[in-house]
């Protein structure tokens, strides 16, 4: 039953995923409202679809912590947090590997919400990249979404903090609001299978930049995140 109910989800998400991103894209010329509504319509009908065919729910936590513009620090164990993220901290700008916006449909829809895309693997150029980026759609009034583990983790540990996203905050002043959750456990990385549960968003207040060095904004985000990780995994989880 796992199996099918995970089958009937893919297939509902390629579907739909197909169908936003055409219309986004061609939706390009018009005003950004529209195509970040249709975005966060798509978000929803994904995050509803998860609970209906594969029994995977979520509860949100310190959401009093939640304000606009700011840098979102993300755990990232799975797809599910880019759907979720969309619905808890609107409005939202992603940094993402640039290769993506290569992709049929998701990339065509992509590209067209603003998003900060880097050259991953070019060192202080993709930094610079994402500096540059993320002033320009903060002073535009949206979030950034960053995960500074740089890609998906295991559920059962932490993946190594990358320096880019504290930069971003030292150097603009935004406030860094660090997030933590165990989706992981229920959507695997490069996993198939989608386990029933609920999974916990954990908000954390905000961390003030200003006049600190990124070495510990970042040290201060890893230690929020990796502190609430073992009081919200169900399973074996070792903080480092």
């Amino acid at each position: 039953m796992l199996f099918l109910r995970s089958l009937l989800f893919s297939v509902y998400m390629i579907f739909s995923t197909m169908l936003t991103g055409t219309m986004v894209f061609l939706l390009f010329p018009f005003p950004y409202a529209w195509r970040y509504n249709i975005i966060n319509v798509y978000a929803r009908s994904i995050v509803s679809a998860l609970t209906m065919l594969c029994g995977i729910d979520y509860k949100v936590e310190g959401q009093e912590h939640i304000q606009a513009p700011a840098i979102i620090f993300s755990k990232h164990q799975s797809t599910w947090e880019t759907y979720i993220l969309q619905l808890i901290f609107p409005p939202i700008s992603f940094v993402f590997k640039s290769e993506l916006l290569w992709l049929p449909f998701f990339g065509w829809g992509l590209a067209a919400m603003k998003p900060i895309s880097i050259q991953r693997g070019t060192g202080k150029k993709a930094v610079q990249q994402l500096v540059q980026g993320g002033i320009r759609r903060l002073q535009e009034g949206l979030s950034v979404v960053i995960f500074p583990e740089g890609t998906r983790t295991q559920a059962t540990g932490p993946g190594r903090y990358r320096i880019g996203g504290a930069v971003l905050a030292a150097e603009s002043g935004y406030p860094v609001i660090p997030v933590a959750h165990n989706a992981g456990e229920f959507w695997r990385r490069k996993g198939f299978i989608k386990r029933p549960g609920v999974i916990t968003v954990r908000v954390g207040p905000p961390i003030e930049t200003k006049g600190k060095k990124p070495e510990a904004i970042l040290e201060e985000a890893r230690q929020w995140i990796e502190t609430q990780m073992p009081q919200i995994t169900q399973g074996q989880y070792t903080a480092q």
